[in-house]
């Protein structure tokens, strides 16, 4: 169930997305991952977005973990990450391996700035996003059919929901409270 980007390394299939609100518990978190999973560094506007980005990189070589940071090529070169995960509408590098979107226009724009693998959001309601509209596992299925990239489900998931998105055509997930307890 995992997918190869463009340096040929295997593409987890579960993902750890960190968030400010974790605090000191996103240590634990990485080190709780499943080896090989795969950390998507967000922790946009934190003061110290360098020095998290550097202790992440660290723990994720040594639990085995993929580390892409959102939206900051030249942070990612410098920690050694894997590359790059484009936001929803981010602007494209050629570092980018995960993407976001939450429609059909946003799967697009990630296949054409080279992405991988795409995070299609919220498939259900999410304390990160409590506004957003979710999307539901059918709409979900309908979205992520025929993309024509690999799709991860993204947003209220846990390793069972999971499982039933596999049917839909979910082929990695992600989240950031699954981690943090």
């Amino acid at each position: 169930m995992r997918r190869r980007h463009s340096r040929q390394k295997p593409l987890p299939e579960t993902w750890l997305f960190t968030d400010p609100r974790m605090g000191e518990a996103l240590w634990d978190a990485i080190r709780r991952l499943p080896r090989g999973s795969g950390i998507v560094l967000r922790h946009y506007g934190a003061a110290d977005r360098a020095g998290v980005a550097q202790r992440a990189a660290k723990l994720a070589r040594r639990y085995g973990h993929m580390l892409v940071v959102a939206g900051n090529a030249r942070l990612a070169r410098a920690v050694g990450a894997a590359g790059v995960h484009m936001p929803d509408g981010g602007r494209p590098t050629r570092d980018v391996i995960t993407a976001a979107s939450h429609d059909r226009p946003g799967l697009v724009r990630a296949q054409r700035a080279g992405a991988k693998l795409v995070f299609l959001s919220p498939v259900f309601p999410t304390r990160s996003h409590p506004a957003a509209r979710a999307l539901g596992a059918v709409r979900f299925g309908l979205t992520a059919r025929g993309a024509g990239i690999a799709v991860a489900a993204l947003g209220g998931m846990n390793r069972k929901r999971y499982v039933r998105m596999l049917a839909l055509g979910a082929e990695a997930w992600g989240a950031i409270d699954a981690w943090n307890s």
